[in-house]
């Protein structure tokens, strides 16, 4: 009873919210896209001709921004779930941890790559606690895949949760880049604890 509660719930506060409608309009597969398109707006992570890896892309609509807004970009989507596809992307299935798919990654880039993109969050289990811990080490997870693969001049963006895992992502964002931010979109919803943190020019 309380989970259907909660799913009416959900599902009213998506017909109310502008984003849902707006994404509908432009056509895009969800209200993520507006998160990206404000950070791009703001920070200018961006550029046509790089190399894109979009981790934890389904449904896809960072990839879909990416690849209708800019020119001659090289994209790999990547998710353990399905995805419809998207026109000019390389799209895997699969845990983007696993060092088969990293190479696979690489090697699509022939090399290394500009920017490393993440919206990534775990499936709620309705305890905020749980959720934010294992989102965090999402994000952890995220960071040491971008410092393994960006480029000296490489950018990453990743969602990070208020919580146990932030302090540690900012200290490690410190010590590896010569730029971070932390940035609230204002299309995140005020209710959630998500931020993100958007990493530019590593020290070495």
């Amino acid at each position: 009873m309380k989970k259907n509660k909660i799913s009416k719930n959900w599902i009213n506060k998506q017909k109310k919210d502008i984003y849902v409608r707006q994404s509908k309009i432009e056509g895009y597969r969800s209200r993520a896209i507006y998160k990206l398109k404000e950070i791009q707006e703001k920070y200018t992570v961006i550029k046509n001709g790089i190399s894109i890896v979009d981790l934890g892309s389904a449904p896809g609509s960072w990839s879909e921004y990416v690849t209708r807004r800019f020119k001659n970009t090289k994209v790999v989507s990547i998710d353990l779930k399905d995805m419809k596809p998207i026109n000019n992307t390389f799209q895997i299935k699969g845990d983007f941890t696993l060092e088969n798919n990293q190479q696979k990654i690489l090697e699509y880039f022939n090399g290394k790559i500009d920017l490393v993109i993440s919206d990534m969050a775990v499936n709620t289990t309705g305890n905020k606690s749980v959720d934010s811990l294992v989102t965090g080490e999402l994000s952890l997870e995220a960071m040491k895949f971008a410092l393994k693969t960006l480029k000296k001049n490489g950018i990453f963006v990743s969602k990070v949760f208020m919580g146990s895992s932030f302090n540690q992502i900012v200290e490690i964002a410190k010590k590896n880049f010569k730029e971070f931010h932390i940035y609230k979109p204002p299309s995140s919803r005020k209710e959630s604890k998500e931020n993100f943190i958007i990493c530019k020019n590593l020290r070495q």
